[in-house]
């Protein structure tokens, strides 16, 4: 039952995520996502089969905390927005800031509500919590194609173009490597942000 939950926890919260950025590149001025039918929380909309059920279903079956899944991609056309590459900023960042504001809802709601919620429900929070500060800062990680990336893009230099083509080429396998390997070291800071916000 707790796979799950977590389930759905996991596609609401990528769901979330994606509409921002479809969202946030309306109010700049690219009506792309809208035109597509993108600026809704219907699932059938964003779900990728592979990347929303299967995998996140895999890891949850596996042993370990490792949480890994997407949603399919909000189209976005850079050329409509306002203000050159930092809108391109803005609508990269709108995503992750989606998460983060989930995540303080929930993570504020324990903190001054805890004692008083049935443990049912502190424990889907608490899950809720924990998927959507994994995501904004997953996604905030600097590889693409990873929201990171494109904010980090926008500050490179024109003499380091070239490592943002090979980034581009190359970075779904850097983002599944990044998740296999390279997330552990992310956890204390997980759990630094969860006490932080929660209370310990």
């Amino acid at each position: 039952m707790s796979t799950i939950f977590f389930l759905l926890v996991l596609i609401f919260s990528v769901i979330v995520h994606e509409v921002a950025h479809g969202l946030a590149a309306l109010s700049l001025g690219d009506p792309t996502a809208k035109y597509a039918g993108r600026l809704t929380l219907n699932p059938i909309k964003h779900i990728d089969i592979l990347g929303s059920i299967i995998v996140p279903l895999i890891c949850a079956l596996l042993p370990g905390n490792l949480m890994f899944g997407w949603a399919k991609p909000v189209p976005v056309n850079p050329y409509n927005l306002k203000y050159g590459k930092w809108g391109d900023v803005i609508v990269s960042f709108a995503g992750p800031l989606s998460n983060i504001i989930i995540f303080l809802i929930c993570g504020l709601s324990l903190r001054f509500f805890g004692d008083h919620i049935p443990q049912a429900t502190a424990a889907f929070l608490l899950m809720i919590c924990i998927t959507n500060i994994v995501l904004a800062i997953y996604n905030l990680i600097p590889v693409s194609p990873l929201d990171g990336s494109h904010i980090l893009f926008a500050f490179l230099p024109e003499r380091f173009q070239g490592i943002k083509k090979v980034m581009e080429a190359q970075g779904f396998l850097f983002a599944i490597i990044f998740a296999l390997v390279l997330w552990q070291y992310f956890t204390p800071l997980i759990y630094w942000i969860l006490a932080l916000v929660i209370g310990s």
